[in-house]
């Protein structure tokens, strides 16, 4: 069960701008991320590999945590995520992420958010 410093700890780091850092960091060996109905990508590595090729397409990102809940290993998190595209264009995505921790790392987690939106 994560704590609130740990979760905090874990949020800052995100907004610092370091995702893969904080995949690497706060994320089990075996996590998963699944994307609203989409299958689950496995695995820690598979999870970082994947953040770095995402942020490789951006100029910039600018993350938010508009708020955020700890309820024993359950944790969910309002993010507001601005992006800048090497191409010039911008999205935003306005997102809800649900983890489960196994102590004070992720397990699991699962984002909803509009796929309408540009990625």
């Amino acid at each position: 069960m994560p704590s609130r410093a740990r979760l905090d700890e874990f949020i800052a780091t995100v907004v610092s701008g370091d995702h893969a850092g904080a995949i690497e960091r706060f994320y089990t060996e075996d996590a998963s991320m699944q994307e609203n109905a989409a299958a689950p990508r496995v695995g820690r590595d598979v999870l970082v590999a994947h953040e770095r090729a995402v942020l490789e397409r951006v100029e910039s990102v600018t993350s938010t945590c508009v708020t955020s809940i700890v309820e024993g290993d359950r944790v969910a998190i309002h993010w507001l995520f601005e992006f800048t595209y090497k191409s010039g264009k911008t999205g935003r995505f306005d997102e809800v992420a649900l983890q489960e921790w196994r102590g004070d790392k992720v397990w699991r987690e699962r984002f909803f958010y509009d796929p309408s939106k540009p990625a």
